[in-house]
């Protein structure tokens, strides 16, 4: 198969989908979990309900594909989906945290201390990962799309749908405040 900035040609495998190949899909979800979760990370900011998120994506992906026409576009519309489902989920979780008191998250627990570098490096990890899910969402998404999976800019602007520039000037700002951020913890 064909590549095209890192993603294979699948418009046939879009068709073979939409007409109920069960194989194809799990070769297409196969292939594109990982940014699948990603875009959602993106809008979340919090790894505990990815996989959630992403299972209720991939359900609707093959219960809505057929509604696909122009299958050159899979990328943008399998992106707006899985972004509206985050966006979605992350509205109910507000909601859920609106109707009751404050929840108390669950502290990360290491079930076997390792060498006091390894507990350092984890702790350092906890702490970007947690600058970044504090990122504004418009900062955030790019974020993630660039330096998570590796996507040229041209590539987060067509499935942001928005110009070059723009994504650049997101991109810079996250690096600031992610900068700022982690500094402020040094």
């Amino acid at each position: 198969m064909a590549r095209s900035e890192g993603f294979a040609v699948e418009e046939p495998v879009i068709e073979a989908i939409q007409g109920g190949d069960r194989y194809a899909f799990s070769e297409f979800m196969g292939r594109h979990s990982g940014w699948v979760r990603s875009v959602i990370y993106g809008v979340l900011g919090r790894g505990e309900a990815v996989e959630d998120v992403s299972q209720q994506v991939w359900l609707m992906v093959w219960q809505r594909i057929g509604k696909l026409q122009d299958t050159r576009r899979w990328r943008t519309w399998l992106y707006r989906t899985a972004r509206n489902a985050a966006i979605d989920a992350g509205r109910d979780a507000t909601r859920r945290r609106d109707r009751q008191s404050k929840l108390a998250e669950q502290p990360v627990s290491v079930s076997s201390p390792g060498p006091e570098r390894g507990l350092l490096a984890e702790e350092k990890h906890h702490e970007v990962l947690a600058a970044i899910g504090s990122l504004p969402a418009i900062y955030r998404e790019p974020f993630v799309m660039r330096h998570v999976n590796g996507w040229s800019y041209a590539r987060i602007a067509e499935v942001m749908g928005m110009p070059m520039d723009s994504v650049e000037t997101r991109l810079v700002r996250a690096r600031r405040f992610l900068r700022a951020t982690l500094k402020d913890k040094a």
